[in-house]
């Protein structure tokens, strides 16, 4: 297979698998709390990209500068994005946090040109500002078909700041330092450093551990950590590599087109002319912000 079609098979991977994590993790916060919830799921994961390393004999050595920075992309990517998405879905639906996921393209640009020197193009600035009016259309819908104590803002406020964390990450991953390394050691040093930290925070924030036995909860702790993040996650950051941090984030646009088809059809969300005219300007953003100069 081609390099090239590698690159299509990843990233038609990484949207469709994605694109249907966000109905699950809204079924994880029931009833266990989301700090627990995201620790299991990084328990198992890196214990399954464990595994699967040593059966495939691929070495998980690491320098210390390398085991360094597994520990910042654990701690921002593995660790507070996925402690502060699990919130987020406690006041949004799962389509809404997704649809604004897609703007991760934004932050990874400006962390790209502070810390990269690389420079978003003109078309990629207003592409982004169009896309910004999409989501704004969005939350406002959202904003007006809350039930009663229900915090939009909150919901909107936790989602933003996950997005700088898993943007932190990306760029990370997009550096000089990270292009030298395997993928296979550093994401699974990274996930269990996140693992690490989440299992402090959870002792901190929720007490001992809460565990749900229900089989679906189960189930969807199984599908989050071994497709969700044992699959997906070493071919995003293999798309970081060969796209950048900014045009690996074009999944962004695919994957909000699922979990907002599957929010409809599951969690029963509500269009309305603010809602189809904000996803439609997000999506076009995107495309504008992400397609080639001519």
């Amino acid at each position: 297979m081609s390099a090239s079609a590698r690159t299509a098979l990843s990233f038609i991977l990484v949207t469709l698998i994605w694109g249907s994590t966000w109905l699950v993790i809204k079924d994880q916060i029931a009833d266990v709390p989301p700090s627990w919830t995201v620790t299991y799921r990084f328990i198992l994961a890196s214990v399954g990209r464990g595994v699967l390393a040593l059966v495939r004999r691929e070495s998980l050595a690491l320098t210390l500068p390398a085991m360094r920075l597994a520990a910042l992309v654990g701690v921002f990517q593995f660790c507070l994005n996925f402690q502060l998405v699990y919130r987020a879905e406690h006041y949004l639906t799962s389509g809404i946090v997704a649809v604004f996921y897609a703007l991760l393209m934004v932050p990874n640009a400006v962390l790209s040109k502070l810390f990269l020197d690389i420079v978003p193009s003109p078309r990629f600035l207003a592409g982004s500002l169009v896309a910004i009016s999409g989501i704004a259309m969005l939350l406002l819908h959202e904003y007006r078909i809350a039930p009663p104590g229900g915090s939009v803002t909150s919901g909107a406020v936790l989602a933003f700041a996950a997005l700088l964390s898993a943007s932190a990450a990306n760029v990370l991953q997009a550096s000089e330092l990270a292009k030298k390394q395997q993928v296979v050691p550093l994401i699974f040093w990274a996930m269990v450093w996140g693992t690490a930290a989440n299992i402090a925070i959870s002792l901190f924030v929720s007490g001992p551990p809460i565990f749900d036995p229900r089989p679906a909860y189960m189930v969807g702790i199984a599908y989050l950590a071994l497709f969700g993040s044992v699959i997906t996650f070493p071919l995003y950051f293999g798309l970081i590599r060969n796209l950048g941090a900014g045009r690996a984030a074009y999944s962004g646009v695919a994957v909000p087109v699922v979990a907002m088809a599957l929010s409809t059809l599951f969690e029963g969300y509500r269009w309305g002319g603010l809602a189809i005219g904000g996803s439609l300007l997000a999506m076009a953003g995107l495309l504008i912000a992400l397609s080639r100069q001519r």
